[in-house]
């Protein structure tokens, strides 16, 4: 048999299939309450946004039939055991892909349904490295990863005048699989860049009492303090800093302050702290443009740092499936594998254990908006370096 029989054979075997779908049916497992509401609510934003302008475009080629994109969103109340009975819910309607939440909890139990299950994942604002080396194949992330923001920090603090960069580090670590990751990589940091880890103290996620840490860190003279507190966590440790008298020089938080509720919150207390979301608004790539004027209109403010990476999923999940030509998720898999495009994000490729190739990105908050200050090339403002202390603020 030729190679163009193969061809026929095949189409003719998923003939019947494609011809009775109207839709490609997409599921997505998204914390909209709990812990995780501020961040979630970002993500669902910008997979909404994708789908609705993917498919004013005309949908997604399917072997010649034009399709919508159907998407079907649950809320795991940031619980991650509802994560994979919600998805396990998907997988039962039918859904050839998933896109993921926020957390890293949750999509390290979101990746093991998904390799069950045979069906391509797609997921981002989570950093953990460690569920992209237990040989997951469905699994993709164009997100940065642990050893890239290892590496993007010393380079931020690198940009720094040696001679004013901190001198002595105090890591918060949440008592997580990723907490322990970043504790390491930020350690690892300090040899590049040219500080000390004087203090390196665990908390519970959910802690109320920060003050241990604090008082350690106040003790060591901390000039830079670092951590990935959920968004509760984040801002009651701010709070209990300003209290008990810690202003270090640079505050880097992961995660936690991303929601918009950070600065509604803490007013000009949240002010200074660094984070790194994985993307901005002000962000120079195709598309970009379109959706901030979207979110503009569906929320009333430029796309959220995490709407972007999300926006980016849709797009990156719709031109796979119009180059496998197929609902087939094996082959809708192979084709988010050898993904080579331009996003809102800029460019993406993928790496064989489905960590993404992406640009990092650090963003802090300055009189009560999100600016762009890292890469100084395409910074929206210039780092506030030291940040003033709360009593002068």
């Amino acid at each position: 048999m030729n190679a163009l029989s193969v061809a026929l054979l095949a189409l003719l075997v998923a003939w019947p299939a494609l011809a009775a779908a109207q839709t490609i049916k997409v599921g997505a497992v998204v914390p909209l309450t709990g812990r995780y509401g501020g961040g979630g609510a970002q993500v669902r934003a910008g997979y909404e946004i994708g789908v609705e302008h993917v498919n004013a475009a005309g949908g997604v080629d399917v072997g010649g039939k034009k399709l919508p994109l159907e998407l079907v969103l649950l809320d795991d109340e940031s619980d991650a055991t509802k994560t994979v009975s919600r998805l396990e819910t998907l997988a039962a309607q039918g859904v050839v892909a998933y896109l993921g939440g926020f957390g890293s909890d949750l999509h390290a139990a979101a990746a093991s349904v998904a390799e069950k299950n045979r069906t391509p994942y797609l997921g981002v604002a989570f950093a953990l490295h460690k569920i992209h080396t237990q040989g997951f194949r469905y699994l993709f992330s164009p997100f940065w990863k642990s050893p890239d923001i290892r590496q993007a920090t010393a380079d931020l603090l690198g940009a720094i005048p040696a001679t004013e960069r901190p001198r002595t580090a105090a890591i918060f670590q949440e008592k997580t699989d990723w907490g322990r990751e970043m504790a390491t990589a930020w350690t690892d940091a300090g040899k590049a860049a040219g500080y000390q880890v004087a203090v390196n103290g665990e908390y519970a996620p959910g802690a109320k009492d920060f003050s241990d840490l604090i008082l350690k860190a106040k003790s060591a003279n901390a000039d830079l303090v670092l951590g990935l507190p959920t968004p509760p966590d984040g801002m009651t440790m701010v709070k209990q800093m300003k209290e008990l008298g810690l202003s270090p020089k640079m505050l880097l938080l992961i995660r936690a302050p991303d929601p918009p509720v950070w600065s509604k919150n803490l007013g000009r207390d949240g002010d200074y702290v660094v984070l790194g979301p994985g993307w901005h608004h002000a962000f120079k790539a195709p598309g970009v443009k379109e959706l901030n004027e979207a979110h503009e209109k569906k929320v009333g403010r430029p796309a959220d740092p995490i709407a972007g990476p999300a926006y980016a999923c849709v797009q990156i999940l719709a031109a796979a499936i119009g180059k496998a030509g197929s609902l087939d998720r094996d082959r809708i898999r192979d084709a988010i594998a050898a993904t080579d495009t331009t996003t809102v994000i800029g460019p993406v490729k993928f790496r064989a254990d489905g960590t993404g190739i992406v640009h990092p990105v650090f963003v802090q908050w300055i009189n009560g908006k999100q600016e762009l200050v890292w890469p100084r090339d395409a910074a929206t403002a210039p780092l506030v370096y030291p940040a003033p202390p709360f009593g002068k603020r």
